[in-house]
């Protein structure tokens, strides 16, 4: 008998410590959905737009555009005309020197000061190079030889030159064709990393709030596992039901308590790593609302086929990397090449000792020079780097190739992923159905005392996992449609074309 009433004060304490912990996390759950409350609650547009402005690959990407625009941007500055100024204010120099005609030694002391101006304009068109230059300067020089006589003078040179590379490729086209690829090549790639943020920012936010609805759902299940308590609670007390019916009652609400807890905690580090994506500090607080209602789109394959066959960025970016290795081959087959060129040179060269004097009988100034490079032998090395190049077109083409039917394939299956969560819809949609009058049915079983606890927990948890999997095919239906709209281009919500927006 006395081990029977400890029995019963043991469980008695049991069932208020545990009443005492359900109270305090429910204390819990309520002041944390009341902070919840507080959170800036982001949509889809504000993420995006969030994203877009703060995500570090984006900041990535836009700094690559930069680095590109920079560079393209300095290499046309390089085309215009480039002005050069020198001045050497005064040098001053003493040096010891041998005479072979008089087999001695002699002393040359020089002082002078020297300015030169040059304007050089590169020809964009011939990659030759026509160069203005304007040399002036004065000496005073003196020489044990003659004397230690100092004589001073003034002396100016003007001429022009050209220098022409003939018989070879113009290099300085193919570097300016070279960075405007680079430039489109790199807002292809912003382009391109703003699709795939908008896809990544898309199912992280629907995972959160898939997340939060079974944080949701949780909760009613704990409101009815709370409810099924009490009322076998009722039970036990009216001496209806056994005592054990309670004990298995208290074990299905701790159970709903500790699955709220872990879907609480599994949200909260979702956010923070949505936090991350977006590019916020982890200490703000947010949360995400979405709108997944249904809404079933009709989808033209051989369209959305088309159009991101004509618009997909992968494919020009192909075609560039063709454009690069076609350049190359180009250089391969410069390797020691035959080529020449011409250097001309006309100008005017004065000196007096008087400054207004200088050109009263300048001296005229030519040079006309032709460089051949002729090649010898080389021992195959050319024949190999154009045999090599060659190699690399083809392999570049070939992947532009494969690219195609990889974008086809791609969208092919987007498509028939789509339909495949249409159908998924409609299957959640019929199940949340008849759970939900299964539960009913069963929940006055219960309270009429021709079910137990245990069996109705079943029915319970079978409609919240319904409810949530008709969650899930909301979403994943809004995923496939995004991902289908990525891969063809085009949306099919608004019927409009992306790459009008991008």
């Amino acid at each position: 008998m006395i081990d029977k009433m400890k029995g019963k004060n043991k469980k008695l304490r049991r069932s208020k410590s545990f009443r005492m912990v359900s109270v305090f996390v429910s204390i819990f759950v309520s002041v944390s959905s009341f902070f919840l409350l507080q959170a800036e609650e982001l949509t889809l547009e504000h993420a995006l737009a969030i994203a877009e402005k703060s995500s570090p690959s984006m900041k990535n990407a836009a700094l690559r555009l930069e680095i590109s625009e920079k560079n393209l941007w300095a290499e046309q500055a390089g085309l215009k005309s480039q002005f050069y100024m020198s001045i050497t204010p005064i040098s001053v120099s003493s040096q010891r020197l041998f005479d072979d005609f008089t087999s001695s030694y002699y002393t040359q002391e020089i002082v002078k000061s020297e300015a030169l101006f040059a304007i050089s304009q590169p020809i964009k068109w011939t990659d030759g190079t026509l160069t203005i230059i304007d040399r002036f300067n004065w000496q005073e020089a003196s020489s044990s030889f003659t004397g230690s006589v100092k004589e001073a003078n003034f002396s100016n040179s003007l001429y022009f030159t050209l220098s022409q590379p003939l018989f070879t490729y113009n290099r300085t086209t193919m570097r300016i064709r070279e960075l405007e690829l680079g430039l489109e090549d790199s807002q292809l790639n912003y382009v391109i990393r703003r699709l795939e943020i908008e896809k990544q920012v898309t199912q992280q936010l629907l995972s959160l709030y898939y997340s939060r609805m079974s944080i949701q759902i949780s909760q009613e299940e704990y409101k009815n596992a709370t409810e099924s308590y009490n009322i076998i609670k009722s039970k036990v007390r009216a001496g209806i039901s056994a005592p054990e019916e309670l004990y298995q009652a208290e074990l299905t609400r701790a159970n709903s308590l500790a699955s709220l807890e872990n879907r609480r905690m599994q949200h909260e580090n979702a956010l923070d790593n949505f936090k991350i994506l977006l590019g916020l500090p982890l200490e703000e607080v947010i949360d995400v609302s979405a709108d997944i209602q249904k809404k079933i789109v009709e989808v033209d394959l051989s369209w959305a086929i088309d159009h991101g066959l004509n618009n997909r960025m992968e494919i020009r970016q192909k075609e560039i990397e063709i454009r690069y290795a076609l350049d190359d081959l180009v250089r391969a087959g410069a390797e020691n090449e035959f080529k020449a060129s011409v250097d001309l040179s006309f100008g005017l060269t004065g000196v007096d000792e008087r400054f207004a004097n200088i050109y009263d009988s300048p001296n005229k100034d030519r040079l006309i020079a032709v460089s051949l490079n002729i090649p010898v032998f080389d021992w195959g090395r050319r024949k190999h780097r154009l045999a090599a190049s060659r190699a690399q077109v083809d392999t570049v083409k070939l992947s532009a190739s494969e690219e195609q039917k990889s974008i086809k394939y791609q969208i092919r299956e987007a498509y028939r992923n789509l339909l495949n969560q249409e159908k998924q819809i409609d299957i959640a949609e019929k199940n949340v159905k008849y759970a939900q009058l299964t539960y009913e049915i069963n929940l006055e079983r219960y309270k009429t005392g021709d079910l137990s606890s245990f069996d109705l927990q079943f029915y319970l948890l079978q409609l919240s996992q319904e409810k949530l999997n008709r969650v899930g095919a909301l979403i994943n239906y809004r995923l496939a449609l995004l991902d289908l709209k990525i891969r063809a281009l085009w949306n099919f919500e608004n019927n409009t074309s992306l790459v009008e927006n991008l």
